[in-house]
């Protein structure tokens, strides 16, 4: 005989050996394919967007959820021999909006330059060192002092 027992927010149940040689009794419910929350993707099979797939992340229910829509659904709807050529002016749109809300919708650029600032690291005087070291080796001719490289040949020669 099968047991129940609740800890915290868990429930837990033990079943026996006996349990577990009768079938189950429990009955599937047949999907709805007219359910438009059912998630069947991107696109439902009538060929409309489903706005509600995760795979959207939120786009379509953001403060610039109109806009997207907007774009997304002349985009996907488009018969324009280059998809979407059509679509400018909503792509245009979503993106000011977009920019209203930087917090929300960071910039690429923005992402790239934060992810830069952070494995930026600052050469070190060894760094330093063996790049002077290094110059001073592989040139042995005089440098003018307008170049953009430094002149370590005084330093190479002592």
């Amino acid at each position: 005989m099968s047991s129940v027992r609740e800890e915290g927010k868990d429930r837990i149940i033990f079943v026996t050996k006996e349990d577990h040689e009768s079938p189950s009794s429990a009955e599937l419910v047949e999907e709805d394919p007219n359910d438009p929350y059912e998630e069947r993707g991107l696109i439902l099979p009538s060929g409309e967007i489903n706005w509600n797939c995760p795979c959207l992340g939120g786009m379509a229910s953001g403060p610039c959820g109109t806009e997207f829509k907007d774009a997304f659904s002349c985009f996907h709807y488009s018969k324009e021999d280059v998809k979407g050529s059509d679509c400018l002016e909503n792509f245009r749109a979503m993106q000011e909006c977009m920019q209203r809300y930087p917090e929300l919708y960071p910039q690429e650029d923005e992402k790239e330059q934060e992810q830069e600032q952070s494995s930026e690291t600052k050469p070190t005087s060894q760094d330093s060192a063996s790049t002077e070291t290094s110059g001073a080796n592989s040139s042995d001719s005089k440098e003018d002092s307008d170049t953009t490289q430094p002149n370590t040949e005084a330093s190479g020669e002592s």
